[in-house]
């Protein structure tokens, strides 16, 4: 196995640890897009990448390896939260080289954090060909704009051990985006702000797709709608959960689940007494 070890600092100083690893010719474009194609006895392919002003990286790995290649990767200063796409093949992830794997496998997604001091390790097969993307958004905001962002990835994909990952489906919306950013026809400066602008899609979509929906959808009705449903309630014959639905608010099935595990009742009585 041939092991490779990457010391993150600068997007320029990746991509010329990974050209001498490779034995690649780097190319980098008046956009600061970075491009390594590999055609030597460790693998043929190309790595693919691009760093925006607020520090997000998004990188694609085209690779068929001549042997297994385990890679190594220090901790990134900015302590991103990384967003990998597999698109084909399998990659393995381990916290250092004696953690738990876990395999990433096609049309899956991984999301990973790593505060502490252990690298994170890339495990890849020989002969087999892996396609994936990877997008690293920093914890660290660089701009107004960001602060938001930020706070909501902190919270959903970090936690008090410095190690976070999560592998599962890709749902169809974040697919689409994906494959969207594959076949942007444009180039220059409307290349760059389109990948920008799809790349903050697919995270703000993953954020949603992470949080508890039901309840945080219902807290805004409860808090906001509440003294409303209420008044409707007073003139009106109808049920809590058919004021709710007729406003376009939440579907019937949801409230009786929502009741039980956000206040711990049941819903049943609940609706009986107030609709009496």
């Amino acid at each position: 196995m041939k092991k490779l070890y990457l010391n993150t600092g600068g997007f320029d100083a990746i991509f010329n640890d990974f050209k001498d690893s490779f034995d690649g010719e780097l190319t980098i474009d008046s956009n600061n897009e970075y491009k390594l194609i590999i055609k030597s006895k460790w693998a043929r392919g190309t790595i693919s990448g691009v760093c925006f002003d607020d520090r997000m990286i998004h990188m694609n790995f085209d690779l068929t390896l001549n042997q297994d290649v385990s890679l190594s990767i220090e901790s990134f200063r900015s302590l991103p939260v990384f967003f990998l796409h597999c698109e084909n093949g399998n990659v393995i992830h381990s916290f250092g080289a004696n953690g738990d794997k876990k395999s990433i496998k096609k049309d899956q997604t991984c999301i990973l954090s790593n505060t502490s001091v252990i690298n994170n390790v890339l495990y890849f097969q020989s002969h087999k060909q892996i396609q994936f993307s990877l997008i690293g958004m920093p914890t660290k905001a660089y701009n107004d704009e960001s602060v938001k962002l930020i706070t909501q990835l902190k919270r959903k994909f970090t936690n008090e051990s410095g190690r976070f990952i999560y592998v599962g489906a890709e749902s169809l919306k974040i697919s689409k985006k994906w494959q969207e950013l594959k076949t942007l026809p444009q180039q220059g400066i409307v290349r760059n702000l389109l990948q920008k602008i799809i790349l903050n899609d697919i995270i703000e979509l993953e954020i949603v797709q992470h949080s508890y929906s039901y309840l945080e959808t219902f807290d805004p009705i409860i808090n906001l709608a509440n003294r409303q449903i209420v008044g409707i309630k007073r003139i009106s014959n109808m049920s809590l959960s058919e004021v709710i639905y007729a406003a376009g608010l939440a579907s019937r099935h949801y409230l009786p689940r929502i009741f039980k595990e956000k206040y711990h009742l049941s819903y049943k009585p609940f609706n009986q007494k107030l609709a009496s």
